[in-house]
Parts: C-alpha cells; structure tokens; sequence
C-alpha cells in the first residue's frame, strides 16, 4: 500500500496539478532554497566529519606514547639519559623507549628556531620516546623511580592533551549535527512561506475547485506535490555541488599534515546522498503544514 500511495504521489494528478504554478518566484525560491541549504549541509557534514576524525587521530597517536624530558648539566646528562632507559627497560606495560639524538630534536625544532640549531649552546632537554603496550603502565609509579633515579627526568604522558582532544571531537560532531538541524529549519520555513505565497496567489481557482465539489485534501495533495519535487531536484543539485566543492578541497600532499583527511572518506561520500530524500521529507512536511492552514484560512 505504501508503495502504490508513492508512486502515485510521484505521478500526480494533472487536473489538481494544474492549481499550483509551475514556475515563478515560488518555484525559484523552493528549488533555490533547497539547492543552496543542502550544499551548507554538504559542508557542514563534511567538516565536522573531517574534524572529528582529525581530532580522534591526534588522540590515538597520543594514547599509547609518552615523553620524558630529561633537563641536567652537560656533564649528567649522558649518566641520566642512561638512568632513565635502564628503569624504562624493567618498567611494566612499557614496549618501547628510545632517546632522541641531536638530528631528530632538531628536526622537531626547526619549524619555530630555523635550521642549523646549535644545540650543544642551548640548554635543551634530552627526549626519550616512551611507547607502551597494550596492558599499559603505571604512570605514578614511574614517576617516582624516575624522581629516584634520575632526579632530572619529567614523564609527560599527554594526558593533558588527549581529554581537550577528546572533548573537542565531541563538540565538532554536536556543532555538525546543531549545523544541519538548523539548515533543514531553515528550509523548512522558506519552504513554507513560498507555499503560503503560491496558495494565496491562487486563491481563487482554489474557490472555484471548491465550488464544483475539490476537496482540501485534494488541492493540498497538489501543492506538497509540487513542492516536495522541487525541494528534492534542488537538493539533488546541491548535493552534487557540495560533493563537487567538497572533492576540490586541498588534499594533505598540498594543504601540509593539518588538513589531513579533510572532506569525505571511503563510505562517507555516501551521506550527502541522504540529504536530498531528508530535504525532501522536510518540503513534504512543511508544505502539507502550510497547505492545510491557508486552506482553513480561505474558508
């Protein structure tokens, strides 16, 4: 039943088609409308989306790795260094650790200092690169032979970093989602207005249906008709101009590692075909809404 009240939904009614105007400023403004909302939406998902996995990555390469800052005179540091690699070699949990030479910590400088740093003039800590395993280790614990050991060494295990990550991941996919509700608001009361518009523009070959029997649900099933049809061809277009802007966006080869995975990626290019039906569903509502109330009003 479902399915044949669809398809003749989608065939219409010539007769009852022909109270609604096929073109004008209401039918610019609905397929314009659905067009231009569904293309923010496009962007707004891809985004978020985009930011969201950026923001879970950083935290994934952060989880399982730790860094130790090891700050003493010239003279200690090579003792410390050695210190802090012989309790991380019995430390539980831990998998890997390794110290930095000259070459990599300059390397990690470089963008701020230029190259050619003098680091044997600069008082710079020596970094040993913790990666632990998956049972983990205990961070207070080894805190504390360390502060034993080699009093000069300060574990970070980017705690402080992951929970804002974490928590900024969250607050990009709520903004996404905050985002596409407010668009498909949007549509749905320029969406309304227009049909408002069209049903007073047409107010008397509506009393002229009546006068020889129409009934409201007769004309009003004309209108949404006509405007979910719109509503979906504009979004159709919109869609396809989202995914086309989306496609162009700078690839991580081009943009550098802070863009990295910006846009759709692998299924995700399926979601904006989504939004269409979704713009036509919210056309289908909005105008059956107005449809209803502005036939009640010329009664």
């Amino acid at each position: 039943m479902k399915i044949l009240a669809l398809t003749q939904f989608l065939r219409g009614d010539k007769q009852a088609d022909r109270v609604v105007p096929p073109s004008g400023h209401t039918a610019w403004l609905t397929s314009f409308t659905a067009a231009t909302m569904t293309f923010l939406a496009v962007f707004a998902l891809a985004l978020s989306l985009a930011a969201g996995r950026l923001a879970e990555r950083w935290g994934d390469a952060l989880a399982r790795s730790a860094t130790i800052r090891i700050s003493a005179p010239a003279g200690q540091m090579d003792a410390q260094t050695r210190a802090v690699l012989d309790v991380l070699a019995i430390t539980p949990g831990v998998e890997r650790a390794r110290a930095m030479d000259d070459a990599e910590q300059r390397a990690l400088l470089e963008p701020w200092f230029g190259p050619n740093l003098p680091l044997d003039a600069l008082p710079i800590p020596r970094l040993v690169e913790v990666t632990e395993d998956d049972t983990g280790y205990d961070a207070e614990g080894l805190r504390q032979r360390l502060a034993a050991e080699a009093p000069g060494a300060v574990l970070d295990d980017h705690t402080r970093w992951r929970k804002p990550l974490a928590v900024a991941a969250g607050r990009l996919r709520m903004l996404g989602i905050t985002s596409i509700l407010l668009i498909g608001a949007s549509m749905a009361a320029m969406i309304t207005l227009a049909a408002n518009a069209a049903l007073a523009a047409n107010a008397q070959v509506i009393r002229v249906l009546r006068l020889v029997g129409a009934r409201d649900a007769y004309i009003a099933r004309a209108f949404v008709r006509r405007f979910t049809l719109r509503a979906l061809a504009g979004s159709a277009i919109g869609a396809v101009a989202g995914m086309i802007g989306v496609a162009l966006l700078p690839s991580a080869d081009v943009a550098g590692g802070f863009l990295t995975g910006l846009g759709f990626q692998g299924a995700g290019w399926l979601l904006p075909f989504l939004i269409p039906p979704a713009a036509a569903l919210v056309a289908f509502f909005a105008t059956r809404f107005a449809a209803f109330r502005k036939l009640k009003e010329l009664t």
